[in-house]
């Protein structure tokens, strides 16, 4: 409808990115910190990070399946940034890696399906304005930037024990502002979906998440191990803080420049151009992490690592499940990508971690470049052509 873009609710849509990425500044870059000030060594720290993302292989694909039966997206998103907060608060009363294991994933389980079915909410406001989605998505970078710089100075002069505190403090502040978000539902003329089991079948759906699988695996040593690589290569934690921020900074500016790059380029494009940067990033960060100039460099590789890779995943997600199965094809996307890749990639990034950083990130540049070669061949240069055969016949619009 043509005058629905007037109703769209872009302030309360960026307020909860910009609060949910606002947490995920305080968990992924400092965790691994906090859980060092414990006194867990490289292969506990991995284990632990694995199980924050681990839960996102099943918890995503359950919530989904509840809020397409009920229809409700806001009302899951409430419940689980509410029972996540709850549930982290289990931090406060627990240091051993026994007690931390079962907070996590209690904590993760809830956590890890808000995002998903806010992402599938968010474009159901657009519409058929889905370029617009990035405007909306940066200010969660926005939020990870202030916090991650933050507490990159505060922790310079105070104790990374004060993590647990800011991370409840945001939690309440995200229940709150998802109070004010409403409900809007898919409205398309062609809602019946083909069996979610076709759709999952198809070569083009299988390498899409093959390629984001090794995406996100070569993002888990960064997520897991950044901060004490960079630390143990002699920065201090403010300056790895703004390098954080930096990164993020970076994603800004391509979520800015995507809805343009998106009506001027196929999102094939920009996905092998993602993959070749993000393989650039790792062997970079690898071979010269003591050296400020190209660190600063491959930091800014974030734009392509993250923000054009998720954006255009973002497309193809849109594109290949519809209707009635659009709240579990986001939860699948967060689940074999995010959840999976994360949690496998910070996993064996645990026990890599002896051998050397550098190790690490050599494994992230190959995971990259693995992705790369199934990019090049098994992403279709059509994804429009793909959506038509998702869908089952319908009449027309």
């Amino acid at each position: 409808m043509p005058g629905a873009q007037l109703k769209l609710p872009y302030f309360r849509l960026s307020g909860f990115y910009l609060l949910y990425f606002g947490t995920l500044g305080v968990l992924m870059p400092y965790w691994g910190l906090y859980l060092r000030e414990l006194g867990f060594d490289g292969t506990a720290i991995g284990q632990l990070v694995a199980l924050l993302l681990g839960t996102k292989v099943v918890a995503p694909y359950i919530w989904g399946m509840l809020a397409d039966a009920s229809g409700r997206l806001i009302g899951v998103i409430r419940a689980a940034t509410l029972l996540g907060a709850l549930c982290f608060t289990g931090v406060l009363i627990t240091e051993s890696f026994w007690g931390l294991a079962l907070v996590m994933v209690a904590f993760s389980f809830f956590w890890n399906a808000a995002l998903p079915q806010f992402e599938a909410l968010t474009l159901n406001h657009l519409g058929r304005d889905t370029d617009r989605y990035s405007s909306i998505r940066l200010w969660g970078s926005v939020g990870f930037i202030i916090t991650v710089a933050g507490l990159g100075w505060a922790f310079e002069h105070h104790s990374p024990m004060l993590l647990p505190w800011v991370a409840l403090g945001m939690f309440a502040a995200l229940f709150g502002v998802s109070m004010t978000v409403p409900e809007r539902t898919q409205q398309t003329a062609r809602d019946v979906a083909a069996p979610i089991g076709r759709v999952l079948r198809r070569p083009e759906v299988i390498a899409f998440f093959v390629v984001f699988f090794l995406i996100q695996a070569s993002h888990g040593p960064y997520y897991a191990f950044f901060t004490l690589y960079m630390e143990d290569m002699g920065w201090r934690r403010a300056a790895i803080g703004q390098l954080w921020a930096l990164g993020v900074v970076a994603e800004i500016v391509a979520f800015l420049l995507m809805p343009r790059l998106m009506r001027n380029f196929r999102p094939r494009q920009l996905l092998i151009l993602a993959l070749a940067a993000t393989t650039l990033r790792w062997l970079v960060t690898a071979l010269f992490a003591q050296y400020t100039t190209v660190v600063l460099m491959a930091q800014t590789l974030h734009l392509f690592s993250f923000a054009m890779s998720h954006a255009v995943a973002m497309y193809y997600v849109h594109r290949f499940f519809t209707g009635s199965h659009q709240g579990r094809g986001q939860a699948l996307y967060s689940a074999l990508t995010f959840g999976a890749g994360g949690a496998i990639g910070s996993l064996g990034a645990g026990y890599l971690w002896g051998f050397g950083g550098e190790v690490l990130f050599f494994a992230s540049a190959a995971a990259a470049a693995l992705g790369l070669i199934v990019a090049l061949r098994a992403i279709p240069h059509d994804p429009a052509r793909v959506a038509v055969r998702a869908v089952a016949p319908g009449p027309p619009s």
